[in-house]
């Protein structure tokens, strides 16, 4: 008997397992990968339960067929995503920059694991968090969230569709290899409760200039198929998608594929804190470094250390504004990322020099200690 879309009620599942499920309760009609540790598990649901759903799944010959058969069912009208790892994500950024340009919708899914290069395959990871940012080439804005538990795995994957839809560009889960492979308690809500949004559709009967947005900056997405006349292309095109090199037109399409997501930065930014009403040292902290984060300002209290958390559930945009803000009442950061030190010079930009910035680091293949966290915040205090 085949199983329902949407799996309501109770479940023991890994963070891979639900970032698929939380796909398919969105909308996912269509996914295209390639297998690759750590993500692998998040394909194998997916060719579990597509079948079940009516939708569609297939292996490519590699990361760059997946993406663009990624891209290709979305602009056929279906919700569509992929799974990777950080070799697979590098391979795909010339699609993801076609998809920023184009305005095509879709989910990329990278489950990190040690790097760079070939790195520690089967090991956590939080190195591609500003190649999720900066990995293609040109100006352009991209939205990227970090999930810390498989429940977190299945909600941030119907938001990250939402997401997409809203704004007509790619969203990026930036799990890793701790939080795909954990297997926790995840509570999937009934069908009726989940907000799902989609794409902003052209209406029939009046003319369509695929690329002619309303103040929302947001160009309403006809399908193949619905029978409207549209051209894509990667180039620099005009409103209705035709090729236009000049200055004038590169300047406008640029000007408005980034406004559509800086002037609304604050609608998409998501982050949680802790401890932050008297804070004095705060710890930023995302992904599975944010669940020793959490402990390790536990031990900072019993200290009698008035530290906080803020951990961030999006880490692009970036939440600037509220870290240069609190800049201005806290002592210092401590910035704990599985890495050599990546957004931690983010979070020193937005301080602009106002109060310290301490990097607490672990190079991959495993989470930090909540103790190592902790002498970072006891060097902040000294």
């Amino acid at each position: 008997m085949a199983r329902p879309p949407v799996l309501t009620g109770i479940h023991f599942m890994s963070g891979n397992i639900a970032v698929a499920e939380g796909s398919i309760a969105a909308g996912c009609r269509f996914y295209a990968g390639y297998p690759i540790t750590p993500s692998s598990e998040v394909f194998e649901r997916f060719a579990e339960r597509m079948p079940e759903v009516g939708g569609i799944c297939i292996q490519m010959e590699d990361e760059m067929g997946s993406i663009a058969a990624v891209l290709g069912a979305s602009w056929a009208g279906l919700k569509a995503m992929t799974a990777t790892s950080g070799p697979g994500f590098s391979l795909m950024q010339e699609h993801v920059s076609y998809a920023v340009m184009t305005e095509t919708p879709c989910v990329i899914v990278n489950v990190q694991r040690g790097s760079p290069a070939t790195g520690l395959p089967t090991l956590p990871g939080q190195g591609d968090v500003m190649q999720a940012k900066w990995g293609a080439h040109g100006s352009y804005e991209i939205i990227a969230l970090s999930p810390n538990s498989p429940q977190e795995c299945f909600d941030m994957a119907i938001r990250a569709f939402n997401l997409s839809e809203q704004y007509r560009v790619p969203a990026i889960i930036l799990m890793d290899e701790c939080i795909g492979h954990m297997y926790e308690k995840v509570v999937i809500p009934p069908k009726d409760q989940i907000k799902i949004v989609n794409r902003k559709k052209p209406e029939k009967g009046k003319p369509y200039l695929p690329y002619k947005a309303d103040d929302d900056l947001i160009p309403p997405m006809a399908a193949a198929g619905d029978g409207f006349k549209f051209h894509i292309t990667g180039l620099t095109h005009d409103e209705r998608g035709y090729p236009d090199l000049s200055a004038e037109a590169h300047e406008k399409i640029i000007k408005r594929i980034c406004d559509k997501i800086r002037l609304n930065t604050h609608k998409i930014v998501d982050y949680e804190t802790f401890r932050m009403e008297d804070a004095e040292i705060i710890v930023i902290s995302f992904g599975a470094a944010s669940r020793s984060a959490f402990k390790a300002v536990e031990l900072a209290r019993e200290d009698g250390i008035k530290a906080g958390l803020l951990r961030l559930k999006t880490i692009w945009p970036f939440p600037c504004d509220y870290i240069g803000k609190l800049a201005e009442k806290v002592k210092a950061f401590v910035v704990a990322e599985v890495n050599y030190g990546q957004l931690v010079h983010e979070v020193e930009r937005c301080a602009h020099g106002k109060a310290d910035v301490i990097l607490s680091a672990v190079m991959g293949g495993r989470i930090h200690r909540p103790e190592e966290i902790l002498d970072k915040i006891m060097e902040a205090v000294k």
